[in-house]
C-alpha cells in the first residue's frame, strides 16, 4: 500500500486497482491494513467489528470521491455533475470522527488510542472530511494531478518545488517510464544498425 498521495483521501483512491495490482481492500485484513497505514487506527487498536460492511462502506467512500477528483482535475465540476456523491461524501463527513487520547502503555509511555471505541462512521468521517477540506481548498485543488505514467490511475498532491512533479511515485511509475524509455532507445539504435 502507498500513503503518499498527500491526502489520506487520496490515500484511499490508491487502494483501488493500477498497473494489473490487487485492490488494497479487497477484505478486512485489507482494510485494517489501510486504516493502520494512512494513521486513522493506531497501531495495535483492536477492530473486532471490522467485517464485510466496513469494506463496502469504504469501496463506496472511495468510488465517490474518486468522482469527485476526477471530475475536479478534468475541470467538469459543475452544480449538477456528481451530485450524489456529493450528497454520500457530505453526509458521511458529517459525522464525527473518533476521537484520540494519550494513554500509558504497560511501560508508562504516552501512546495514541482512540477514544470511545472504533466505529466504521467515525473512520468514514475522518476520510470524508479530508476530501472535503480537498474540494474546497483552491491551493489544494491547484496541486491536485494524476500520475502521468503508462496505465496508472493514481491522483496525487504535487508538492514537489516547482510542481512538475509527473508520477505518483519515482520509484514506482517513473522509474517503468525511464525503462521504457531506455529500452526504445536502444531499439533505435539497434534499428538504426541493423539498416547499414
Amino acid at each position: 500500500m502507498w500513503f503518499d498521495s498527500g491526502r489520506v483521501c487520496l490515500d484511499l483512491l490508491a487502494t483501488s486497482t493500477s498497473h494489473g495490482d490487487a485492490d488494497g481492500i479487497r477484505d478486512a485484513d485489507g482494510l485494517r491494513l489501510w486504516l493502520v497505514g494512512a494513521g486513522l487506527v493506531p497501531d495495535r487498536t483492536p477492530l473486532g467489528r471490522l467485517g464485510p460492511d466496513w469494506v463496502a462502506a469504504f469501496h463506496g467512500l472511495r468510488a465517490d470521491v474518486d468522482s469527485l477528483v476526477r471530475a475536479e482535475l478534468a475541470g467538469a465540476g459543475g452544480p449538477q455533475d456528481g451530485a450524489a456523491a456529493l450528497a454520500r461524501v457530505n453526509r458521511a463527513a458529517a459525522g464525527p470522527p473518533p476521537g484520540l487520547c494519550a494513554v500509558r502503555d504497560r511501560e508508562g509511555h504516552l501512546v495514541r488510542e482512540l477514544c470511545g471505541g472504533v466505529e466504521c462512521p467515525g473512520l468514514l468521517a475522518a476520510v470524508a472530511r479530508d476530501a472535503v477540506e480537498l474540494l474546497t481548498d483552491p491551493g489544494d485543488l491547484a496541486l491536485l494531478r494524476a500520475c502521468g505514467g503508462d496505465g496508472c490511475a493514481r491522483v496525487y498532491l504535487d508538492t514537489s518545488r516547482g510542481h512538475r512533479r509527473r508520477w505518483c511515485s519515482s520509484e514506482r511509475c517513473g522509474n517503468r517510464e525511464r525503462v521504457a524509455r531506455h529500452r526504445r532507445r536502444v531499439r533505435s539504435v539497434v534499428g538504426a544498425a541493423g539498416e547499414e
